[in-house]
């Protein structure tokens, strides 16, 4: 990683948003995407005890997808079109799927979740990667296409290309990556992943502004 820009890049937030998170912008920013209470959705609807019903977790999946700020527009509606379309056999291989990766063989369970997932030509990364962010956000990481592009190029992340293709290698890389950098800034942005990851992406957003007038 360049670690000069990340230290760069964290000088300009602290100065612009003093506290990092726990300013008061912030606060109201994590209130308006209804973070906490997408957290206790997952971690409730998630808990490995409610994988004995395959019908509720799908039920669940389709409630975090239409309700997250992560989710694109465009993803919602295809993906609640699937769950009225799954069959009882696929409903319990998706559900398998997160319990593993949630709960027991992290790289089984990603490959079963994306394939089923490829076959409705779904197996995108942020309908794979919202439930873990939400259920455990300070050890797993959203994956959100342009974001994580521009992560890997402008931060100079060695050994990570990324590919549309999801695959729990480039998911793990990434996270390993992540988990870095967050230990290299102020403990004041070291609230969980989702939250550094958004100070990455309003790092990017202001380094293309900034590009931009020039």
């Amino acid at each position: 990683m360049n670690k000069a820009k990340l230290k760069e890049a964290e000088k300009i937030f602290v100065m612009r948003f003093p506290g990092g998170f726990s300013n008061p912008q912030m606060l109201e920013l994590t209130k308006k995407h209804k973070v906490e209470k997408m957290k206790k959705m997952a971690q409730d609807s998630f808990a490995v005890g409610q994988f004995e019903s395959a019908d509720n977790i799908i039920d669940s999946m389709g409630k975090i997808v239409s309700q997250s700020s992560l989710i694109s527009l465009f993803e919602k509606p295809k993906f609640r079109d699937l769950v009225k379309v799954l069959s009882d056999g696929e409903k319990k291989h998706l559900a398998h799927g997160l319990k593993e990766f949630l709960h027991g063989d992290q790289a089984f369970g990603f490959g079963l979740m994306t394939g089923l997932l490829h076959e409705y030509k779904l197996a995108k990364w942020p309908l794979l990667t919202v439930y873990p962010i939400y259920y455990r956000p300070s050890v797993e990481v959203f994956i959100k296409p342009t974001t994580a592009k521009g992560i890997i190029e402008y931060f100079e992340l060695t050994g990570l290309k990324y590919n549309s293709n999801p695959t729990f290698e480039f998911y793990k890389a990434f996270r390993e990556q992540i988990m870095q950098m967050k230990q290299e800034v102020h403990a004041s942005l070291q609230v969980d992943n989702a939250a550094f990851c958004g100070f990455l992406m309003m790092t990017l957003e202001n380094h293309l502004h900034t590009e931009l007038r020039r």
